[in-house]
């Protein structure tokens, strides 16, 4: 025979957060280490931190401190935010919010706190369950807590975020360079982005600077819009048959796009030399990007000029 859980009330199992769960929760400190697979030990109750009081402070194998704050209810804000002062006040590298009812904010809340921080963050959900005439008992649910998943995720998210500003600065400083060499790209402001571009003399035809992690390049792409692939490719191919006389004028191989079953196509020159992470070489990356570019354009305008487009 197979007995069917019920749910109890918590405040049938303690009456008090403090003085009856957080008391319980420090003489079956197991409990929690059976769900989290931890060795939590040492459990104190109401440690100070500055001006306030930890509902409880344990350790782990290595003997840091982790902070536990008990909530019998709904999340809050309030209790969010103790969380993280106490962690900080106490020099902890790891906390732990039982509630009785996680809101979805403050699961998104922790599971941010975990992507986007050096310590770990768990959230419980704590239930009062009996099957059959059985004591209650407690049931802890792990709702959410640190994983290797989740700092790859916060890597990923801070070099997202890191990125921006650094291809600014780098575009910002090769357009100003730039300018005492030609004036292609004069009109155009920096942005954040991989790739800034100026228009060759036709629609559909643009003159592109571009900037990976650690490699540029500059490139003639060719998209006359909607519907143009075509078109697109009549085009490239008559740049293609002036190839021999476009390189020459160029000073070596460029590489030749057709991008087959794509509506563009690009003729280009990939300079190895660095990107926007390596700051340190950036002098030498834009002074072989402008090169490239002025020489890109130098060999490759007169040809334009003359497509019946």
């Amino acid at each position: 025979m197979i007995g069917k859980i019920e749910r109890v009330p918590l405040r049938d199992l303690w009456k008090h957060e403090a003085y009856d769960f957080t008391a319980w929760l420090q003489d079956n400190i197991d409990v929690l280490n059976d769900v989290l697979g931890l060795s939590l030990s040492n459990p104190e109750r109401e440690q100070s931190a500055g001006s306030f009081n930890v509902d409880l402070v344990a350790e782990d194998e290595a003997g840091n401190p982790v902070i536990i704050e008990n909530q019998l209810e709904k999340s809050d804000h309030n209790h969010l935010g103790k969380l993280i002062t106490y962690l900080t006040a106490i020099g902890a590298k790891a906390a732990i919010w039982i509630v009785a009812d996680p809101r979805p904010e403050h699961v998104g809340a922790i599971s941010w706190l975990n992507e986007s921080s050096s310590a770990n963050f768990y959230l419980f959900k704590v239930e009062g369950i009996r099957i059959g005439d059985s004591e209650p008992a407690p049931l802890l649910t792990l709702i959410v807590g640190p994983s290797e998943e989740s700092r790859e995720v916060g890597e990923k998210k801070k070099e997202m975020a890191e990125r921006y500003p650094l291809r600014y600065k780098f575009w910002n400083e090769l357009l100003e360079k730039a300018k005492e060499k030609t004036k292609l790209h004069a009109a155009i402001s920096p942005g954040q982005y991989g790739w800034i571009g100026a228009g060759a003399g036709k629609r559909g035809f643009g003159f592109n600077y571009g900037v990976t992690k650690h490699g540029g390049q500059v490139e003639l792409y060719i998209d006359r819009g909607k519907d143009s692939e075509d078109e697109n490719k009549i085009i490239f191919d008559e740049l293609f048959s002036q190839k021999e006389e476009v390189e020459k004028v160029f000073g070596e191989p460029l590489k030749w796009e057709r991008l087959e079953g794509k509506r563009a196509c690009r003729i280009s020159k990939r300079i190895e030399i660095g990107g926007y992470r390596d700051e340190d070489k950036w002098p030498e990356v834009r002074e072989a990007m402008i090169d490239a570019m002025c020489r890109l354009e130098k060999s490759l305008k007169p040809h334009i000029s003359k497509l019946k487009v």
